[in-house]
């Protein structure tokens, strides 16, 4: 009965211990926690991010709040409030083999995506107008390399005839670690551009031309980053000089990361 017992008590310390093993597994994998972006008026804008493990539940800002869910693994649906307007939009997300084939936005758009066997992923973006109907309005090609979107290429459908107009954007990386991209999934949400790279963008380059008569308009304009990291070389801050923001903030951003 002695031997018995000893036995029990190494047993139970044996599995306390790879239980906790286990959660502290768990708990190793860094996650992007909050973000605070200040325009260069001095206004900032806080976002809060929760999770269920390496699966993110929710962002939570001053204007919007949103929702992700999952199935098998990949994000399946996500739901956003716009606060002010109390508009609701909802992407819903379809796969293949776990490769993103479809991203629709209910009522609104829907973009399909092929993936080709040069790594590239082809793709059209069709709106949706107040009868229902399908509106083709540009197709694309995004181009990949080490797991970092290099290249989105991509003409414009719904010009006027004899009209051609094209869009692209190029991107430049560092070496370090992008904050989102351990959220599991994160990294097929193709639409979300370079926040799906396993790196951070530096300096993204945006060409647009139009043709007509034989005649071409273009221009360029150069988005610069800089960055501050932590001694694990995940960011900590962000300054660009001519932001692109989703929350409308335009010239001078800082964004802090906390994790």
């Amino acid at each position: 009965m002695k031997k018995a017992k000893s036995i029990y008590w190494i047993l139970s310390i044996f599995l306390l211990t790879l239980y906790s093993c286990s959660n502290d597994s768990d708990d190793s994998v860094k996650l992007l926690k909050k973000v605070i972006e200040t325009s260069e008026n001095g206004t900032s804008v806080t976002t809060l991010f929760t999770y269920d493990g390496d699966k993110i539940v929710t962002t939570d800002g001053v204007g919007k709040h949103t929702d992700f869910s999952y199935t098998d693994g990949l994000i399946s649906k996500i739901v956003t409030l716009d606060k002010t307007s109390q508009f609701i939009e909802t992407i819903e997300y379809t796969y293949i083999a776990g490769e993103l084939v479809r991203a629709k936005s209910l009522n609104n758009y829907i973009i399909n995506y092929i993936h080709n066997s040069d790594e590239t992923v082809s793709y059209e973006k069709l709106a949706i107008n107040a009868g229902s109907q399908q509106v083709k309005m540009y197709h694309g090609i995004l181009y990949f390399q080490n797991e970092n979107l290099i290249r989105d290429e991509r003409i414009l459908d719904n010009t006027a005839p004899g009209v051609l107009s094209k869009y692209s954007v190029s991107f430049e990386y560092d070496s370090k670690y992008n904050p989102l991209f351990n959220i599991l999934g994160y990294k097929k949400l193709l639409e979300l551009k370079e926040a799906i790279s396993s790196n951070n963008s530096l300096i993204s380059t945006v060409i647009t031309s139009v043709s007509k008569d034989d005649q071409i308009t273009s221009s360029a304009t150069f988005y610069r980053n800089s960055f501050t990291y932590d001694f694990e070389n995940y960011p900590t801050e962000l300054v660009t000089e001519n932001a692109r923001s989703d929350n409308g903030n335009t010239g001078y951003l800082k964004s802090q990361y906390f994790y």
